[in-house]
């Protein structure tokens, strides 16, 4: 699967670095692939766990291996007033274009891609700003009712359809027909603020792990959608694929230490789901205490003598 990156992409790229921070926000620069993205996988969508945060759609991203799921997760948006326009694939001359996704006062194109969740393929009808709050309708969105009051039901938004497109990309063989609207164009001209670190950094643990690549979930991520972005679990990963690349973990090692990352990771998820969105206090305590035995096990296997490269290969025994 070759990337090709087209002479306008590379023009933005330069324009990246040519124009102030402020406005590069603007500017969806975008790799372009031959082969489209995976269907959207199906899945539950976790409740909002703090007043305040929207969701975030997972999507199929790209990377040195294809394609990686990047997991729905709710998120504080920067300021107060901005909504959430999700990125989408497109075909264009023969490729696939990613077209980055942003926030602003209106909701943009995004390819009429059925994301679920309020984002039908058309606006976002999962909830609004009234004054500084951000309300929810909890006809489309599943929100933590013990500690989010801001809420309303509004089901004629509801599109009863039995046909549900998981089509991920928009144009091309096999792509969703759909064109912007009026209003959606009249949107994209709007200042735009790019996603938030907390988002980047979403993005960037998700491409850390080897379970979220299409080539190995074979289109169905085990953790395809989280409550927040889980700085622990992100600092985990981090130190998994940096001792694969370093060469300090073997793939067997490393695939042993994803898996009982996503162990942990799918225990609270079943925990929060139980509980209402939250975690009772011995199971928080349960939690950290298995992440502490995961972070161990981590730096055990990094300081032993096992190896995936054969120039620094000594032994089998493990070593302290």
């Amino acid at each position: 699967m070759r990337r090709l990156i087209s002479m306008r992409t590379l023009f933005l790229v330069m324009l990246v670095f040519l124009v102030p921070a402020a406005s590069r926000a603007q500017i969806s620069v975008g790799v372009s692939v031959r082969v489209g993205p995976p269907a959207l996988p199906v899945y539950e969508q976790p409740p909002c766990p703090v007043e305040g945060y929207l969701w975030t759609p997972g999507y199929w991203s790209y990377g040195d291996d294809g394609y990686y799921w990047v997991p729905g997760v709710w998120v504080s948006p920067p300021r107060v007033g901005v909504l959430w326009t999700p990125g989408y694939w497109g075909w264009n001359e023969g490729v696939y274009v990613f077209h980055a996704g942003y926030w602003g006062p209106h909701i943009g194109f995004y390819g009429g891609v059925n994301y679920g969740f309020g984002y039908g393929g058309v606006g976002f009808v999962g909830g609004e700003w009234r004054g500084g709050r951000f309300a929810y309708n909890t006809a489309v969105v599943n929100v933590n009712a013990t500690v989010i009051h801001n809420t309303y039901v509004n089901k004629t938004v509801i599109v009863n359809n039995r046909t549900i497109s998981r089509t991920s990309f928009n144009g091309g063989p096999g792509g969703i027909a759909a064109r912007p609207t009026r209003e959606e164009i009249s949107a994209s001209r709007e200042s735009h603020i790019q996603p938030t670190a907390m988002q980047v950094s979403h993005q960037h643990l998700a491409s850390t792990n080897r379970a979220n690549f299409a080539s190995q979930n074979h289109g169905r991520p085990a953790t395809a959608a989280m409550s927040r972005v889980n700085e622990r679990e992100a600092n985990q990963q981090a130190r998994i694929a940096n001792g694969v690349k370093s060469g300090q973990l073997t793939s067997r090692e490393s695939s042993h230490l994803e898996n009982r990352e996503a162990n942990i990771n799918r225990e609270v998820r079943n925990d929060r789901a139980a509980n209402g969105g939250g975690l009772t206090p011995q199971e928080r305590g349960q939690v950290n205490h298995q992440q502490n035995s995961a972070s161990r096990q981590i730096y055990d296997d990094k300081h032993n003598a096992r190896t995936d490269r054969p120039e620094h290969a000594q032994s089998d025994r493990p070593h302290r």
